[in-house]
């Protein structure tokens, strides 16, 4: 089975952009962002809801994902700035193929060490675990698609142990954290499917998000495993066209390159797969010995991690100086 091509559009706004993804009947998805509605009196920026009437031109498209909003969000906003309500609301307002989680990405400028990065892949699950309830209150659970987050290709396996009970059986399972990625190396994006690969249950399937073009003759070495990527790079690459060449960068000029693009990722699919050295499940280095306050607070940070995920506690109620008190009243360990 052959990778499935998502094209990312910009939003449903009708233009040229749209009418040429009808017409060319590709499966696009759009990021909830999309859809809202900002308020930018008083020099802010505050979220007022969604523009639900845009949902009226998904006609005569041939499928619409729809995304929870992703990197460029996380980078600007620092957070969601909608509730799961509201997210679910938007989901139920339009028969899409599929709706992502909401979910906290991990590339570095967003999660700037370990344990930013552990502490948002611990709120990735409880969020996962949250949209399916809502999800099934609403009716709409068979459309629901889990996201795994990660920045290490073990902390993707982490994220699928908090999930593994939710998987619709007919929707892939979402990968986030992809687009940044490096196609090769410990953290590349083939040492993390590699993994996924070999210790996920075989008859699952994965949607990468953001994935480079470039990476799809490497991906089908997977075979059946990945089911489809999603990128709007176009865009990137009209926009230094327009530079490069001095023109406007219309939605007209936009839409040219998107099917130029799609022709090219399809191409890429026709390509023969490169041979890739598996990756090796290694034992860990030597562990070192901290100093026994340093362990506390590794514990405690933990600890904190696994009711966040088992959903004991909301991640917005966690502060520093409650790790700080937590770690100093645990009991010395054996």
């Amino acid at each position: 089975m052959a990778i499935e091509v998502i094209v990312g559009l910009p939003g449903l706004s009708e233009g040229p952009l749209l009418a040429r993804a009808r017409a060319m009947q590709v499966p696009v998805l759009v990021s909830a962002n999309s859809f809202s509605r900002w308020d930018r009196r008083n020099r802010t920026r505050e979220w007022r809801g969604w523009r639900l009437g845009l949902l009226g031109n998904a006609h005569g498209l041939a499928s619409v994902d729809l995304d929870s909003a992703g990197y460029v969000l996380a980078v600007r906003e620092r957070g969601i700035p909608w509730t799961i309500d509201d997210y679910i609301a938007l989901a139920s307002g339009h028969p899409f193929r599929r709706f992502a989680s909401l979910d906290l990405c991990v590339e570095q400028a967003v999660a700037h060490d370990r344990d930013e990065v552990l502490d948002r892949i611990a709120r990735t699950i409880q969020l996962n675990r949250a949209c399916h309830m809502r999800a099934c209150d609403a009716g709409i659970a068979h459309r629901f698609m889990p996201v795994l987050q990660g920045r290490r290709p073990d902390d993707y396996l982490r994220s699928f142990d908090g999930v593994a009970d939710l998987l619709p059986p007919d929707q892939p399972l979402g990968v986030g954290s992809m687009c940044r990625r490096h196609l090769h190396g410990p953290e590349g994006l083939i040492a993390v499917i590699e993994l996924l690969d070999r210790r996920l249950p075989k008859t699952l399937q994965l949607h990468l998000f953001g994935v480079k073009g470039s990476a799809l003759p490497s991906l089908a070495i997977f075979g059946d495993r990945v089911a489809s990527i999603d990128s709007q790079a176009y865009g990137v690459a009209a926009r230094r066209s327009a530079l490069m060449s001095g023109q406007s960068k219309t939605n007209r000029f936009v839409a040219d390159h998107m099917a130029r693009w799609t022709g090219r990722q399809l191409d890429r699919l026709r390509e023969p797969a490169p041979a890739i050295q598996h990756m090796l499940d290694l034992p860990a280095g030597q562990p070192q010995n901290p100093d026994p306050w340093t362990q506390a607070l590794a514990r405690a940070r933990q600890q904190v991690r696994d009711l966040i995920e088992q959903g004991e506690i909301g991640f917005e109620q966690i502060t520093e100086a409650w790790i700080l008190e937590w770690a100093a009243n645990l009991p010395d360990e054996a």
